[in-house]
């Protein structure tokens, strides 16, 4: 369901699974990201509406953005104006998921059965994803990204750098509330000068979070995920991780790190 905008916003410019992109009336450097309610997993052949998450997301992504601009690091968030919706710089998207992984599990598992579950990456291993769900969001590598003219390998290396940072210092601020960061994705864009940024959001769709690094007790999307059937007490389950996941957020403080 699309939003009903409760400010004045300019034109739709783009709506995705879980959220929608509006222009900024006066400012094109500007836009609004408002949330959805939308949960999806499977390249979106799982879908359902999880009430609150649309707050949730808005909260966790406003709060770690914060903590990100805190750190210098370069992000397209500017403030979060309602409890759906966030003022961002308007950016070009690089259909591109960088994933950082601390730890192996999940997908990285089945594509190297010859590691361990469990197994720490030091430094924080980086992957590349191309955003296409009909191709199942095949990994790509440097070379690809290069001839496919997304990006230059200077950026390339930016990005990989920034994305080192990014997940440091989330890593960092988790380990203040005991809660241990797995893996993270994240997404660049380009603003209206063609500066590349962290943009779309990082929510409780983008990471695996282990409380006191116990997979059993796992806060994020993986638990919809894995589920097998969807039911009335599933769904309550995950709002019930996503709406402490916010609260959590709000609660992070910078760690010990290298900036």
């Amino acid at each position: 369901m699309t939003h009903q905008p409760r400010i004045h916003f300019g034109p739709l410019l783009a709506e995705g699974k879980t959220k929608v992109i509006y222009a900024h009336p006066q400012d094109e450097s500007l836009a609004y990201m408002v949330n959805k309610d939308q949960i999806t997993a499977g390249d979106g052949a799982r879908r359902n509406e999880l009430a609150g998450k649309s707050r949730w997301s808005t909260i966790t992504t406003a709060n770690v953005f914060r903590l990100l601009n805190d750190e210098n690091i370069a992000t397209h968030f500017v403030e979060q104006i309602d409890d759906v919706t966030l003022l961002v710089r308007r950016c070009t998207m690089l259909p591109v998921e960088q994933v950082q992984r601390r730890i192996a599990t999940g997908s990285y598992l089945k594509r190297h059965p010859g590691v361990s579950e469990g197994t720490r990456f030091e430094p924080v291993l980086v992957e590349t994803f191309l955003k296409d769900d009909a191709r199942h969001d095949p990994q790509i590598w440097r070379e690809d990204i290069v001839t496919m003219g997304l990006a230059a390998p200077s950026e390339i290396e930016w990005m990989a750098q920034q994305g080192q940072r990014v997940f440091e210092a989330l890593e960092s601020a988790w380990a203040t509330v005991d809660v241990t960061l797995v893996d993270l994705k994240i997404e660049f864009g380009r603003d209206k000068k063609g500066d590349l940024m962290v943009a779309d959001v990082i929510d409780n769709d983008s990471w695996r979070l282990w409380p006191g690094g116990d997979k059993t007790r796992m806060l994020d999307k993986q638990v919809y995920r894995n589920l097998q059937a969807v039911t009335e007490q599933d769904m309550q389950g995950i709002a019930d991780r996503y709406a402490l996941v916010a609260d959590l957020t709000g609660k992070l403080k910078p760690g010990k790190h290298t900036k």
